[in-house]
């Protein structure tokens, strides 16, 4: 009779529990038995782990061999198992020390050879496990940067299970291939991109690493003064921006510029972004860390369990946690389902999506700039003049409210993008400001939200709820005065007032001041309404 357990991870969306492998041998006749709620996936890792000890050199033990995995009410998927169900059966029988596989974290996928094959989710599963107080962990080679990233652990690649019975055992490390020098991709790499998923979903446009020369830059934008000052106001803030206007005017240009002037991201928040790819099955091999700002733009014909998340079995992230950290462009966003862009609005307002399903509930990470833009009606020449449309007027009411009332009420900014003139296409108004200048003002803005913000749980003004701008942090004495008359009329919501108030510090921040004045105030309601009112005419950074 022998007794051995190991460790793994669980992972229930981004979220991983740290699961005790148990292997218990006992005399009768051979069978093998596992137990603990696996998929299906799983139950034929019995096959895989059988095959991989014999093709490793070691002996299968022939007795009854049951292996549980604790705890039992706890989902468990995927073959990332394969590792640590073998080596708790070989403690079992007594090819390693029991003791020191106790406390050890074992994860990937075997294949029949014994080679040890990567896996998905590996940074969330070894921050699980280092949250547990593990401070040991056993990952394919291929996955080692990326388990590596979690601070405090000591992190072992393996390229097969017989060099991890030689490290365990004490005994000489046998020679691996190395795999293909001829260059192609890693064939072993395969089981860390889903297919379908999509390669580069999730990471902005252009070139991410080296000198980024073919990232999109502001300055190919021709003309639209205005919808770039909301760009920038957008990105120093965290304001989610509607574009509108007719085709071929610059709506998607601007929306893929918007990461290349966003600061990038923190250390913690590299992390999350790059939990999230991981387990979402689109983390680029050889980037373990995720550093600039994602840009998700799924197409309109996307479904509610696409964006949010969902599917079959355990919930898997969708495109608004895909874009956390980031942006969300929504193009032709009349397009898209009511139901999926009214889903959305929840996510919107809590930073994170919670998904229900049979299989479990998932609380995922949705703290993202959203984007919309659409045209104006069905033909797409509309304009508050009317010239060119031959849409009749309800067509173009009910091609407008596709958005519904409520979701643009959670949308601080809207830009109505002009026609491009045949002068500022031919360059006689000059080249625009780069992504480069813009984003050092954005830098500096956010710098002076974040001294600001210290010690409280936000990060962004469009965070701050506004309890707390009415009362905490006040505009200047009698510049709300506009914005509380349009209250007064019906023509803004509270929540729309205080969102007034968000854009307001932003203009501030972006203008160097210490508070919102009344022409701060002015630009603010100005980009909230979408009525001009003379106030982005002013001179000034972000106005």
């Amino acid at each position: 009779m022998g007794f051995a357990r190991a460790c793994s991870v669980a992972l229930v969306g981004v979220d991983g529990v740290v699961v005790e492998v148990q292997a218990d041998l006992e005399p009768g006749v051979a069978a093998f038995t596992l137990v603990g709620l696996p998929d299906k996936t799983l139950v034929e890792s019995r096959d895989r782990v059988r095959a991989a000890v014999v093709n490793s050199g070691a002996d299968w033990p022939q007795k009854k061999l049951t292996v549980g995995l604790s705890p039992a009410s706890v989902p468990k998927a995927g073959a990332g198992f394969d590792l640590a169900v073998a080596i708790a059966v070989l403690g079992a029988a007594g090819v390693v020390d029991p003791a020191a596989i106790a406390d050890l974290v074992l994860i990937g996928e075997l294949g029949l050879d014994g080679r040890v094959r990567p896996v998905r989710g590996i940074l969330p599963a070894v921050l699980a496990a280092t949250e547990a107080g593990h401070r040991q962990v056993v990952v394919p080679l291929q996955c080692a940067a990326e388990a590596a990233l979690v601070p405090d652990v000591s992190v072992l690649g393996v390229r097969s299970l017989r060099q991890l019975i030689a490290v365990l055992t004490g005994g000489e490390l046998p020679e691996e291939d190395p795999g293909d020098p001829s260059g192609r991709p890693d064939p072993m790499s395969a089981g860390l991109l889903v297919p379908g998923a999509g390669l580069g979903t999730g990471l902005a446009p252009g070139r991410r690493g080296g000198d980024c020369t073919d990232v999109p830059d502001l300055a190919d934008v021709t003309g639209q003064h205005t919808a770039r000052r909301a760009l920038e106001v957008a990105a120093a803030g965290g304001h989610h921006l509607f574009l509108t206007g007719p085709p071929g005017a610059g709506k998607t240009m601007l929306a893929e510029r918007l990461p290349w002037i966003l600061p990038p991201l923190t250390r913690q928040d590299s992390l999350e972004v790059t939990a999230v790819h991981s387990v979402a099955g689109i983390l680029p091999p050889g980037e373990p860390l995720v550093s600039r700002p994602p840009y998700c733009a799924p197409h309109h014909s996307a479904t509610m369990q696409s964006l949010v998340g969902g599917g079959t079995g355990t919930p898997r992230p969708g495109a608004v946690s895909l874009a956390h950290r980031g942006v969300l462009f929504l193009d032709e966003a009349a397009e898209f389902p009511g139901k999926a862009l009214d889903a959305l609005r929840q996510p919107l307002e809590s930073g994170h999506v919670v998904v229900a399903r049979a299989a479990g509930v998932v609380r995922l990470p949705a703290r993202f700039l959203m984007v919309l833009a659409a045209n104006p009606c069905p033909c797409g020449r509309h304009t508050r003049q009317g010239a060119g449309c031959e849409c009749p007027p309800s067509a173009v009411r009910r091609y407008q409210a596709r958005l519904s009332g409520p979701l643009l009420d959670r949308v601080d900014l809207r830009v109505e993008v002009e026609p491009v003139t045949r002068g500022d296409l031919l360059g006689r108004g000059g080249r625009g400001e780069s992504s480069e200048s813009v984003a050092d003002r954005v830098r500096e803005a956010r710098e002076r939200a974040g001294a600001r913000l210290a010690g409280t749980p936000w990060r962004l003004n469009s965070e701050v709820p506004g309890t707390e701008l009415r009362t905490r942090w006040r505009a200047a004495p009698g510049a709300p005065a506009q914005a509380e008359r349009e209250l007064e009329r019906g023509l803004l919501t509270a929540r729309g007032l205080d969102r007034v108030l968000r854009v307001a510090w932003t203009v501030a921040d972006l203008r160097g001041r210490d508070r919102p004045e009344a022409p701060d105030v002015a630009v603010a309601l100005e980009l909230r309404t979408g009525i001009s009112r003379g106030a982005m005419s002013l001179t000034g950074a972000g106005t």
